[in-house]
């Protein structure tokens, strides 16, 4: 393969903010906040800070599945953090989540913090005792996948998603690099499912909360319009699993929440009610303004 681009680091990096495309305005080489400003608060104990993004679905889809499980504590005020006018580097996000990544979450019942998407997941599973098995060896076995998550969706997201979807220019070895290990992954996942219902076993758990956001969507065609270059329909067992999941009442209304693309219907920008799905979706809004 030859090289059309050919670069040589330097000696020292330095940082061209004008060298990463529609991205550029969001991503720094340096932490803390860029301005000051304060979170907004509702009236819930659970305060959740994020936007509807792979990452931003596992959390909201765990706060309406444990809803769904009759977790009255559960509900929660969702607010939706624009990265892409830097929302994640005002002083209040940073207070709550250092590397001004979303999702963020605090808890005003045991004045916790918690960022670091799989994290969340975990204290809302151990604080309401809930999509978490209590038998060692099967809550373990869904931890290892919760975990494998966490370590593999960065190549999908930060990897193949960039280089194949959003990087300025189109660069093979990188895109060749980064589909060898999505191909991979969801080879992982399609021979584990062929033996079970769920990832963790015959119960649905955090770990698939977790992972269906990013993999589910994938191979579902919802995610990077991917699916033909990565021939995912030849994950037989995966699409299975991510289908009976995207089937789940909970899971379709967490995917509307903090999401601003796609089809009004589907776009829920803040939550803070349970009435909210039915009144206040972007095409409720847009029909409620042109009257």
């Amino acid at each position: 393969m030859s090289n059309s681009h050919p670069y040589e680091p330097p000696r020292v990096w330095t940082w061209d903010a004008a060298s990463g495309g529609e991205w550029a305005s969001i991503n720094r080489p340096i932490a803390g906040p860029t301005h000051e400003a304060e979170l907004p608060r509702g009236k819930h104990p659970l305060q959740l800070y994020s936007l509807g993004t792979p990452n931003g679905q596992k959390v909201t889809i765990m706060l309406e599945e444990l809803l769904a499980l009759g977790e009255t504590g559960a509900e929660y005020d969702a607010h939706l953090i624009k990265i892409t006018e830097g929302d994640q580097f005002s002083s209040g996000f940073v207070a709550v989540n250092p590397n001004s990544k979303i999702p963020a979450l605090v808890d005003t019942d045991t004045a916790s913090r918690v960022f670091e998407s799989g994290a969340i997941l975990l204290y809302l599973a151990e604080k309401f005792g809930q999509l978490l098995p209590q038998e060692p060896a099967a809550r373990t076995e869904a931890l290892n996948w919760l975990f494998w998550l966490q370590g593999s969706a960065p190549y999908l997201g930060g990897g193949f998603g960039h280089f194949y979807a959003y990087a300025p220019e189109k660069y093979q070895y990188p895109i060749d690099r980064f589909t060898m290990e999505t191909k991979r992954q969801l080879d992982v996942l399609d021979r584990h499912l062929a033996e079970q219902r769920y990832l963790g076993g015959d119960e649905y758990s955090i770990a698939d909360i977790a992972t269906w956001p990013w993999y589910g969507n994938l191979v579902l065609g919802t995610l990077y319009g991917a699916a033909e270059f990565l021939q995912v329909d030849g994950y037989k067992n995966l699409q299975r699993w991510a289908t009976e999941i995207s089937q789940r009442p909970a899971v379709q209304r967490g995917r509307m929440v903090n999401r601003t693309w796609g089809e009004p219907a589907e776009q829920l920008h803040e939550r803070h009610a349970a009435t909210d799905f039915e009144l206040k979706t972007q095409d409720k809004i847009a029909t409620t303004t042109d009257q």
